[in-house]
């Protein structure tokens, strides 16, 4: 599958969110990453439903949401109706994951379950038929600018073969924290087709210079 690039707007201006996904929209983005973090699954406060529903209008890109938050069951419905069109949840804040997994993709998005570092993925075969995307987290969950947990390179490529092995090929392998020029080859060496990147992005000299450099 061709490789998508997803940058990451926890990078971005926090101040003029607006025009920060309108240019990465301009950059060549193929979606926005939105990380949205509750200060109780994550030790960190990031983005709620209203923040993503004011920054609809500045692009038709499709909007993933990345909800690293304690029973995201609650609150996904908020997500999706301020613009989400894929939602992923962490297999570890849920206590029932095949039932949040469809409760997503019943409304009409697509649905993702990541994983943390040091999450196996045996749940995965169990519910394969309610995932869209499989989130492979290269750093723990909450800061930005973190280093890439080279470790997970074995997860992908563990993730993939699994895939391969039931037929499921078109599931995306999605990879986030730590991403550059470097670790982004290594990442899709290893099957992954979705790139998440926020520092490397934000950090180069313009954010269409940050998304060319992935490319």
């Amino acid at each position: 599958m061709p490789i998508q690039i997803a940058p990451s707007i926890l990078s971005g201006d926090f101040a003029n969110m607006g025009q920060t996904v309108k240019a990465l929209d301009l950059a060549g983005a193929d979606m926005i990453h939105i990380d949205v973090m509750d200060g109780r699954f994550v030790p960190n406060l990031t983005f709620g439903p209203p923040l993503i529903a004011a920054i609809r209008e500045y692009t038709s890109l499709p909007f993933d949401v990345h909800l690293m938050i304690a029973e995201p069951e609650r609150s996904v419905a908020d997500y999706i109706k301020a613009g989400a069109d894929r939602v992923t949840v962490h297999a570890e804040a849920c206590l029932h994951l095949q039932r949040t997994l469809a409760l997503i993709r019943d409304a009409g998005v697509k649905a993702g379950v990541a994983f943390n570092p040091a999450t196996a993925v045996d749940a995965l075969p169990y519910i394969l038929d309610d995932v869209d995307l499989v989130l492979v987290m290269t750093v723990n969950p909450g800061f930005g600018g973190q280093s890439f947990l080279a470790p997970m390179l074995h997860k992908m490529r563990a993730v993939r073969q699994m895939l391969r092995d039931r037929g499921r090929d078109q599931t995306h392998i999605e990879v986030d924290g730590g991403i550059n020029d470097r670790t982004a080859k290594q990442c899709i060496a290893a099957g992954a087709d979705v790139l998440v990147a926020g520092s490397h992005v934000f950090s180069a000299p313009t954010v269409a210079q940050g998304i060319a450099s992935l490319r």
